[in-house]
């Protein structure tokens, strides 16, 4: 009787522990705060005023000649494919806040012509460069040229990423933001939000 009993115990056990509790949290992003300006100038508390939401985001910047609106369009493709849901924040982050100023920032969401539901960040340097290190994107220039009319020309090499946040804002799911088929994303998102 006591063997049947560990026996049922262990079975119990090996039950609760195997059972998918959700994605496995990859970094919580809940204990960090950054203050960030959106494009319409706006301040804004990253991650803290997406709390409830998920959050779907990618790191771009607005220079860049063929990764960069490779992520965006793919954040634009997994929006479509939700209707623009209002639990599913779409944000595009730059790491080149020397350029990307708000009014850029503003300029190109409209190219895309993007719902409300997708916001584009900048900061300070000081801030983007401590933001983008807690989750592990980098960025460097890559090339630089000034032209004739003093205006200096520069290209980054950078992390291809686009990752989720969670309600509460942790890092569930990360993914290479050019070239992860759409469909990963969107099947991971629909799983999370069952």
């Amino acid at each position: 009787m006591k063997s049947q009993f560990l026996s049922f115990i262990c079975i119990l056990f090996i039950f609760f522990t195997s059972c998918n509790t959700g994605p496995k949290v990859i970094d919580d992003l809940s204990d960090k705060s950054f203050n960030v300006i959106n494009q319409n100038g706006e301040s804004v508390t990253f991650p803290d005023d997406y709390q409830g939401k998920y959050v779907v985001v990618g790191f771009i910047y607005t220079n860049c000649p063929d990764i960069c609106p490779l992520v965006t369009q793919n954040l634009i493709k997994v929006q479509k494919e939700f209707n623009s849901p209002d639990d599913i924040q779409f944000l595009g982050i730059t790491f080149d806040p020397k350029r990307d100023t708000p009014e850029v920032l503003k300029n190109y969401k409209g190219l895309f012509n993007l719902d409300d539901n997708f916001d584009f960040l900048t900061a300070d340097s000081t801030t983007i460069s401590e933001l983008m290190d807690s989750v592990r994107v980098r960025s460097q220039v890559s090339f630089t040229q000034v032209r004739e009319d003093d205006k200096e020309v520069y290209f980054m090499n950078h992390s291809d990423k686009i990752m989720v946040l969670d309600k509460k804002s942790r890092v569930i799911f990360e993914y290479g933001g050019s070239m992860t088929p759409v469909n990963y994303i969107v099947e991971d998102l629909k799983t999370v939000r069952k």
